[in-house]
């Protein structure tokens, strides 16, 4: 695109495309090609727009008021009315997400393309909002609306379908998902946001095993430096505790997931917290061991405010897990107070409002074997968990803690609706047999329960099979 504001256009140009393509393939050198851009072009607006984003897209509140410092420095000291509309656009969209309003920034942006379909970064950037607020149908649609104004033969119109594809699954197209996130890959095999579009419709369908084999046939492709990686291998795991080898899942976050090496990311420690969460509901505390303490001794250097939701819920996952009660229970009376004072056009603040608060009250009341508590809190916000962002397969870590609060609870109703839900949706998947199994057992029906066993453990089978014949993960 055209830049207003710099002598040394051309340049900033290159540097711009350059930290496009980065982005849309989550390399880690997208913040370097942004500072290029900056250097060639100091003046220009989409530099500085692009470097907002960047500080926004972690998700954490110390780089984000960073970005927006900056950015206000930026905009104090440039004439706007030199600028080009779509430039003033996306200067309006990232002020508005600076200043907490994600939702609109989405819709700012949104509207961008449907003058100029052509911006990827507006796509590109709108569908990392879509997915922070959990609109499955925004994630499908933004892109849908632009991709007949693409090329078919252009470099970026792959990464487009690897975005469509993940959208398709998360408004429930399975099948179509599939397709265009295959198409995706096959046109270019690194691009990990699209083999990660593949790994959630697997998941989605627990067809785990191929899951297991989709991933170990391109490791090279995926596993290796790039901003997905992690979470890649996050999947990879869930895949191996679906399969009942939760020793797996633990060998996959000791060498890849959360490390002495570990930046402390809060998108990756996110995904550390799920992964031992999950591990913990399973029962599987001696697979856990130390590692509980390490993760939450990292959210507490955060010292995260109050910027989202979803984060504080595995911020308390990690705590909890550590037996660091008093650090959960702070953090939620701080989210608490803050969220009874008004802050207006502040997307967190409905998120925390409506699902954050009472998702970390289940989890610590699930902590301290309040289980009929835990499903008290949870039933009525169950469906409108997206509401605070992530996916289909992250929010399932809270619907698996109310199954198991039920369960534990001896809420037989409860659970046996849950479980009958959960069943109708993925009848392939070993959890939802294996928690018939356990409810039948507390009714005393012995051989339904060693029924619903069989038929986990045969569900289970190729999975294990697969993962016999994969590597181990390469520690990063």
């Amino acid at each position: 695109m055209e830049f207003s504001g710099g002598g040394a256009d051309g340049e900033a140009g290159r540097a711009y495309e350059q930290a496009v393509d980065a982005l849309l393939f989550f390399r880690g050198d997208v913040a370097d090609h942004v500072e290029a851009m900056r250097r060639a072009a100091p003046r220009a607006p989409m530099a500085h727009v692009f470097a907002a984003y960047l500080g926004l897209l972690g998700t954490e509140e110390t780089r984000a008021r960073a970005a927006g410092e900056e950015f206000a420095r930026f905009r104090a000291d440039v004439d706007h009315s030199a600028f080009a509309p779509r430039e003033r656009a996306h200067l309006q969209a990232a002020s508005v997400w600076l200043a907490g309003d994600t939702a609109r920034a989405g819709e700012l942006l949104r509207e961008v393309n449907l003058t100029w379909p052509r911006d990827t970064l507006a796509l590109a950037v709108g569908h990392q909002i879509d997915f922070f607020t959990g609109d499955g149908d925004a994630l499908r649609d933004r892109v849908a609306g632009a991709l007949t104004a693409w090329d078919e033969q252009d470099p970026h119109y792959g990464p487009l379908l690897g975005m469509f594809g993940f959208g398709l699954e998360e408004s429930g197209q399975y099948g179509r998902a599939e397709q265009v996130a295959r198409e995706a890959v096959a046109r270019n095999a690194r691009d990990v946001w699209a083999t990660h579009a593949v790994v959630h419709t697997l998941e989605m369908q627990s067809r785990f095993a191929e899951g297991i084999a989709y991933l170990d046939a391109r490791t090279g492709d995926w596993g290796g430096r790039n901003m997905m990686a992690v979470h890649n291998w996050w999947h990879y795991a869930l895949y191996a505790l679906e399969a009942g080898e939760p020793g797996r899942a633990v060998e996959i976050y000791d060498a890849v997931v959360h490390t002495p090496q570990s930046q402390g990311l809060a998108l990756e420690l996110l995904d550390a917290a799920a992964l031992l969460w999950r591990l913990h509901l399973d029962g599987a505390d001696d697979a856990i061991g130390p590692r509980w303490g390490p993760l939450a001794d990292a959210w507490a250097a955060r010292a995260d405010g109050p910027h989202y939701a979803f984060n504080d819920t595995h911020a308390v996952m990690a705590y909890l897990g550590a037996g660091c009660l008093s650090e959960a229970e702070a953090l939620i009376a701080d989210r608490t107070a803050w969220a009874g004072r008004p802050h207006p056009g502040v997307t967190n603040h409905a998120m925390t409002v409506r699902v954050g608060i009472p998702v970390c009250r289940a989890l610590l009341a699930f902590a301290q074997e309040r289980y009929g508590r835990t499903v008290d809190l949870l039933m009525p916000v169950r469906n409108a968990l997206r509401g605070y962002g992530g996916s289909h397969a992250q929010r399932d870590a809270v619907q698996r803690t109310l199954v198991e609060a039920a369960v534990r609870a001896g809420r037989t109703e409860t659970a046996r609706t849950l479980l009958s839900e959960r069943l109708a949706l993925r009848p392939s998947s070993p959890y939802n047999w294996l928690g018939r199994a356990r409810l039948a057992e507390q009714l005393g029906e012995a051989a339904t329960a060693a029924a619903y066993r069989a038929r986990a453990e045969a569900l289970a089978a190729p999975g294990r099979t697969a993962l016999a014949d994969a590597a181990p993960p390469t520690p990063r």
